[in-house]
């Protein structure tokens, strides 16, 4: 879609959605107090996780964790979609959790889940980075770990993990992807790998970068945060000051340049930024701060195509009994399939 709807009015209705994942939906909610805060021990003993395995699940993905830094504890989730040819050569995708920075684990269920889904249905290497969680490791550890990823890739290629899963990667078609606040954490990898120079010359290039209802704010209330507060249980303002409080520096405001990444002159990016998906859901309150981020990347001449789903909500693409959520996976194929092949031209 070629610009971003804005005339679709706020409304406080939520859309219809099916029971099994308005139960989910209420048990995540039923995790929070209501000034938005994280019952953390409850909603650690709901956070199911799921073990890697190199033997092919009923879809055929394969999955092996791959240690990145031992001494911060840094790892990731290595998925291989199947393969006709050993001899191919897929693309990457680094992809980043959701969970306002402080929820999930690249173990935790949905997120194994739909990181499957990804590599069977983009016919990519998905990389799931396990960042540190706030309020433990607050601003800027989750940068600094995903960029600690992509040097990782950069200097080892995922030999072990290829080895082990029988598949080779391209470096030059590595995509960072990443919902929520993975998705801000995408950005500000993605910033920080384009703007930092190389010696030698990286062979892990940039090739796009997808960004699932990114979580970006500000201490300005806009319009569609103060419309749609209460149009579902997956995300309320209450929780988006509470995650910023855990993440951002101790004293810092909303206004910190982690959380408003469109604000106006302080926008920075570097020439080498690359093309960008920006996915944005009717009922999420966020869309707003979203808009503006689309707009500050045309404004500075970047590539960036918008996916709007009118009747999705914060978080809808990790329920598959969405059709939403079957239609995001195609989108990112279709990205990835059209900036891999502007790579090799």
């Amino acid at each position: 879609m070629a610009g971003v709807d804005r005339s679709r009015r706020s409304s406080s209705s939520p859309p219809p959605l099916p029971w099994t994942v308005r139960v989910q939906l209420a048990a995540l909610s039923a995790a929070h107090r209501s000034d938005g805060s994280a019952r953390r021990l409850l909603f650690y003993l709901g956070d199911l996780h799921a073990a890697a395995s190199p033997r092919p699940d009923a879809a055929g993905v394969r999955s092996v964790d791959v240690t990145i830094d031992a001494s911060r504890g840094l790892w990731a989730r290595v998925f291989c979609p199947p393969t006709n040819t050993a001899a191919a050569k897929l693309p990457v995708v680094v992809y980043f959790h959701g969970g306002g920075f402080v929820l999930f684990s690249a173990a935790s269920r949905p997120y194994d889940a739909l990181c499957r889904r990804i590599s069977r249905g983009d016919g990519a290497v998905v990389v799931s980075v396990n960042y540190r969680l706030a309020p433990e490791h607050r601003f800027p550890a989750a940068y600094d770990d995903g960029l600690a990823a992509l040097r990782y890739l950069d200097a080892n290629g995922l030999a072990e993990a290829a080895a082990e899963l029988g598949a080779a990667v391209d470096l030059s078609r590595c995509f960072l992807a990443g919902d929520s606040a993975g998705g801000n954490i995408a950005h500000h990898v993605a910033q920080r790998w384009a703007s930092s120079p190389s010696s030698p010359p990286a062979s892990l290039r940039l090739a796009g970068a997808v960004l699932i209802s990114p979580f970006f704010g500000g201490e300005e209330r806009t319009e569609e945060e103060v419309g749609l507060d209460k149009a579902s249980l997956s995300l309320s303002l209450a929780r988006t000051d509470y995650f910023w409080r855990e993440f951002l520096p101790e004293g810092a405001t909303r206004d910190h340049a982690a959380a408003r990444v469109c604000g106006g002159e302080r926008v920075e990016l570097a020439e080498a930024f690359p093309p960008a998906m920006v996915v944005i859901g009717g009922f999420d309150l966020l869309k707003g701060w979203q808009a503006r981020y689309v707009a500050a990347l045309r404004e500075k001449g970047k590539a960036v195509r918008v996916v709007e789903y009118p009747d999705a909500i914060h978080g809808f693409h990790a329920f598959p009994e969405l059709a939403d959520s079957g239609k995001l996976v195609e989108e990112m194929k279709l990205f990835v399939q059209e900036h891999s092949s502007n790579r090799m031209a």
